[in-house]
């Protein structure tokens, strides 16, 4: 047998970074098409919900432990955001350069990237977090006064989702990609779809994406 080794380079993995931000907005059929860039972004902190344990007690034990339903909810940090999300924040442009605030808000998809490296490479890969059925609560923005140390306003939202169905398993709104772990063939090519290049990008549904990857 193989004793248990602790530390090893390639093993001591991390996470940071967050770039390649991409929004999608729905067709009249609900599918998530039309994907525009997300410059800058600074953070996106996932948040899960849920799955919190509920026992009951019978015969003087407890008899079972039931788990509530899990969801996922996150907020996006940014100093800026594209035209096009504005619809998705409570406005509306009815004139170009005019806006109104406190309009429908409309769900949305998004993906974004984070880094993925060990002891051995820090840039050794990456995962794709894609995002389906979010919803942007209102939040608030601090307009400061320009001093000796300038800093541009800092924005956030945070969202809610519904989940979308997954084949085999239960709903989700969370996808996540480990380059790390996939064929390099197959990660381009749902990157072709995602960031377009011969087509329009779009958020393809977690069925579509799964038929993209074999087991490597």
């Amino acid at each position: 047998m193989v004793a248990i080794t602790w530390d090893e380079l390639e093993k001591r993995t991390f996470e940071n970074g967050v770039d390649h931000g991409v929004l999608y907005i729905p067709s009249e059929t609900g599918a998530y098409m039309n994907g525009v860039a997300w410059n800058g972004l600074t953070a996106v902190t996932e948040s899960p919900s849920g799955a919190e344990a509920s026992p009951t007690y019978a015969d003087n034990i407890k008899y079972i432990n039931l788990v509530s339903a899990e969801e996922f909810s996150a907020t996006i940090e940014a100093i800026t955001y594209p035209d096009e999300f504005g619809q998705f924040d409570g406005f509306a442009e009815p004139i170009p350069g005019i806006t109104i605030g406190q309009q429908d808000r409309k769900s949305f998809g998004l993906s974004y990237r984070t880094k993925v490296g060990n002891g051995l490479n820090s840039e050794a890969g990456y995962k794709l977090h894609l995002v389906y059925g979010a919803l942007a609560k209102p939040s608030e923005r601090a307009y400061n006064t320009v001093n000796e140390s300038p800093e541009a306003m800092a924005l956030s939202w945070e969202l809610t989702t519904t989940p979308v169905p997954v084949p085999g398993h239960k709903p989700t709104a969370l996808l996540t990609i480990d380059s790390t772990k996939v064929l390099e063939a197959d990660l381009q090519a749902l990157e072709a779809v995602l960031y377009g290049g011969t087509s329009a990008p779009k958020l393809p549904t977690p069925t579509e994406v799964l038929a993209m990857f074999d087991t490597p």
